[in-house]
């Protein structure tokens, strides 16, 4: 089949723009299992905001689960772009209106201190590299119909991000054991995702060494005061209008989210 990028990129956003999801782009404007034509029509697109002026601000990595990973028929993970509009700050609203069918879920956000331009980086590299790591909570989105989704209509779709949410207790990466560190992600008090560090690539930090390894190898490295999120700790959550979530990660603390009812 013949592949449209700017067809692909124009559907996606005027999805997002509309707010009215587009149909699976697999099988009809990008071929099955063509990832790499997927991340052409992320790059469109987020070339587009950054001539609108928004400010790339770091990366999203995802597909971290390997249950997940099977069901896409992957064996690696996936990423997308983190601009300044998509920073929520610490317990504010989100207006419902914002999103089209939005899902929580709790991740460990790493602050880097330091480039990471080598392909060939070791995890010390990154140890080395990170300022600090805070609690996340990332607000995925799809504007794909019905989250009807194979990882090239995700990969497509900026790794179907949202929004997302950083604490504000900052932690030193020498403090904290990411692999073992407990979540819960909770909605007006009750859990109702519960995950570890360990799930995410086995450590976060493995999550994060890949992603910079895979944006160095494509010319578009990590950099000094990029936002990583380094993937979901639990399963993800559809989220109910006008409620409220808190996801709480041992050692890291706590971060909150809340949404506005039904929107107009």
């Amino acid at each position: 089949m013949s592949v449209d990028f700017e067809a692909a990129a124009r559907e996606l956003v005027d999805a997002r723009e509309n707010g009215k999801p587009c149909a699976p782009l697999r099988g009809r404007l990008l071929p099955e299992g063509d990832v790499t034509s997927a991340y052409l029509v992320q790059q469109l697109q987020v070339r587009q905001w950054l001539q609108r002026g928004q400010r790339r601000v770091g990366a999203k990595i995802g597909l971290t689960s390997r249950a997940v990973q099977e069901s896409f028929g992957v064996f690696q993970p996936d990423f997308g772009v983190l601009t300044d509009d998509m920073a929520v700050p610490d317990g504010a609203e989100v207006p419902m209106g914002r999103l089209l069918q939005p899902r929580v879920e709790a991740e460990v956000a790493f602050v880097l201190g330091a480039d990471l331009p080598d392909e060939r980086i070791t995890g010390a590299d990154v140890i080395r590299a990170v300022d600090h790591v805070l609690p996340a909570i990332e607000i995925v989105d799809s504007r794909v119909a019905g989250w009807d989704i194979s990882i090239v209509d995700t990969v497509a779709d900026n790794a179907s991000s949202g929004l997302f949410v950083l604490g504000t207790t900052p932690r030193r990466l020498a403090d904290v054991d990411l692999r073992l560190c407990g979540m819960v992600l909770e909605q007006a008090g009750e859990p109702v995702s519960v995950g570890a560090g360990a799930a995410c690539l086995g450590n976060p930090l493995h999550a994060v060494q890949w992603l910079a390894q895979t944006m160095a190898r494509s010319g578009d490295p990590l950099r000094a005061g990029d936002v990583v999120l380094s993937g979901a700790l639990g399963p993800m959550v559809p989220v109910t209008p006008g409620a409220a979530y808190e996801a709480r990660i041992s050692g890291l603390g706590s971060v909150r989210t809340c949404f506005s009812g039904e929107a107009s």
